[in-house]
C-alpha cells in the first residue's frame, strides 16, 4: 500500500486525468489511485489512509459530481472519524457555463470532512482566477485546487505542479 490515496469522481474523465497526473507529479509509488465509481466500495478504503486526496468536479447548481453523491450521504449517516486524516481537494469546474458556482463541490467535500475530524491542507489563492461565486472560496482562498480544462486547460498542468509543490509541504513524499 501507498502512502497516499487519490479518490477521485470522474464523468468526463477530466478530473480523472488530473488525478493520474498528480500522481505522476507526486510519485506513482506513494499513491494508490481509487475511481469512486469503480474502485470506492466503503469508508474503510479511505481511512486505511492518513494522508487523501479528493477531486470532484462541480455539477448543476453547485453539486458534487455524480460518483461522490452516495458517499456523501453516507458520510451524514455513518459519521466516520477521519481525526488524524490529512486530505487536500481538486477539482475541475468551467467559469464561463458555471461562474455562479466555481467550483464550489470543493467547500461541500471541506466541510463534510473537516466536520468529520479531517486536518484540510492545500488551499491556494484565488488570484489568477475568473469566477461570479464560489461556495469553495474562503477567506480569499481556494479550499483545495481549481483548475478549467474547458476555458483555461492551458494552465491545468502549471497548476496541478505548483499545487503539488504546495502539498510537499504537508504529505510524506519520496522522491
Amino acid at each position: 500500500m501507498s502512502t497516499i490515496g487519490i479518490f477521485y469522481g470522474t464523468c468526463s474523465g477530466v478530473t480523472g486525468k488530473a488525478a493520474e497526473q498528480l500522481a505522476k507529479l507526486l510519485g506513482e509509488d506513494n499513491c494508490d489511485l481509487y475511481n469512486m465509481e469503480e474502485d470506492f466500495t466503503d469508508f474503510d478504503d479511505m481511512l486505511k489512509y492518513d494522508y487523501l486526496i479528493f477531486g470532484c468536479s462541480t455539477w448543476g447548481s453547485g453539486e458534487v459530481q455524480n460518483d461522490w453523491r452516495d458517499p456523501m450521504l453516507d458520510l451524514e449517516n455513518e459519521k466516520p472519524d477521519f481525526t488524524g486524516k490529512t486530505i487536500a481537494l481538486f477539482g475541475a469546474g468551467d467559469y464561463k457555463a458555471h461562474g455562479e458556482q466555481f467550483v464550489s463541490a470543493l467547500g461541500i467535500l471541506y466541510d463534510k470532512f473537516k466536520a468529520r475530524g479531517a486536518t484540510l491542507v492545500g488551499s491556494i489563492p484565488t488570484e489568477g482566477y475568473t469566477y461570479e461565486y464560489s461556495f469553495a472560496e474562503r477567506d480569499g482562498m481556494f479550499v483545495g485546487l481549481p483548475f478549467d480544462k474547458v476555458n483555461e486547460a492551458g494552465k491545468t498542468k502549471t497548476r496541478l505542479a505548483n499545487w503539488v509543490e504546495v502539498l510537499k509541504e504537508h504529505f510524506p513524499v519520496e522522491e
